[in-house]
């Protein structure tokens, strides 16, 4: 039985190394919100899987490695003849991070339905989504198809939109979309930026009465940068402040909050179950610790932490 499992995409993250000769110079780095959430969760001591596509190139040859070397099932990997997706990342002040996407096409966008390995699906815990593998024909197909596999099996489904606008062809196609996996997800973690994008609300409160009432969303978390995050259940919100950090990159913070979360969720043994004020702080603080951590190191996939540093960190503060 698989922990976690994804569809999603998995793509090199450019990332800034300064100048050289007057010219910026990155460094290529394995990323990808889907990729990130499982490679943190591997790290954690959880089992995943990941199912995508990449370009039959050097990139799509080193993002399969990354996985396998960090102990994800890369069995639900197709190739394709398009093109690995690449993402440049630039960084401005405070770590804080926007993207240039080279993707039309890009290699996760050829992810079709008959690619999709069912039975990894059907024997897992967990099958998390974003919400990117809904921007292009055929993966959205795939994903909407995975999504029903999914929960026609009892599987819970974690859903990070992850909105990155320039990626969909206008922000009202990106929200219904969005919203369209919203009606299948269990466990949904926002930004707060998604949350008031999605509402229109800018109290959290609010916002996340009103979505997970529209939704029928068990667990809501929300998340603030460096401030801290949020869940809600059941009517009732619980906020836990975040760590201080100095800021190198951000990349792939919120995949490493979620996943801390997602194995929290695990190991206390809380899908489906209602959450007391304790686990849902206990959630938070875990999550807020992994990002962090990210925060403080360059790149998504190479900055994710195991247990015990997590752990080490938490006891620290």
């Amino acid at each position: 039985m698989t922990d976690v499992s994804t569809l999603g995409e998995i793509l090199i993250d450019f990332t800034p190394q300064g100048d050289s000769e007057g010219n910026p110079s990155f460094i290529a780095n394995p990323g990808g919100a889907p990729g990130n959430v499982m490679v943190a969760l591997s790290r954690l001591g959880k089992k995943t899987a990941f199912i995508g596509s990449v370009g039959r190139d050097q990139f799509g040859e080193m993002l399969k490695s990354t996985l396998t070397s960090n102990g994800v099932n890369t069995e639900g990997i197709v190739y394709s003849d398009i093109p690995t997706t690449l993402a440049f990342v630039h960084i401005g002040e405070g770590g804080e991070r926007s993207f240039s996407f080279y993707r039309n096409p890009g290699a996760d966008m050829m992810l079709s339905k008959e690619d999709v390995k069912s039975d990894i699906i059907a024997n897992s815990k967990i099958f998390h989504v974003g919400s990117i593998s809904m921007t292009d024909e055929p993966v959205r197909e795939a994903t909407l198809e995975a999504l029903t596999l999914a929960k026609n099996h009892g599987v819970t489904i974690s859903f990070d939109p992850n909105l990155r606008p320039a990626l969909w062809k206008s922000l009202n196609e990106a929200k219904d979309n969005i919203l369209a996996i919203l009606a299948y997800a269990d466990i949904v973690k926002l930004s707060e930026e998604e949350l008031e994008f999605l509402t229109g609300e800018t109290d959290i409160q609010t916002a996340a009465e009103k979505i997970t009432a529209q939704y029928t969303i068990p667990i809501l978390l929300v998340t603030q940068g460096a401030k801290g995050s949020y869940c809600y259940t059941n009517g009732v919100l619980e906020y836990v402040p975040g760590y201080t950090v100095y800021a190198i990159d951000t990349t792939g913070c919120g995949d490493a909050f979620f996943a801390g979360a997602l194995f929290k969720l695990l190991e206390l043994d809380l899908i489906g179950k209602e959450l007391t004020k304790k686990e849902k702080r206990q959630i938070l603080q875990f999550g807020n610790a992994m990002g962090a951590i990210v925060a403080t190191e360059k790149g998504a996939i190479p900055a994710m932490p195991t247990i015990d540093m997590v752990e080490k960190y938490i006891s620290k503060k």
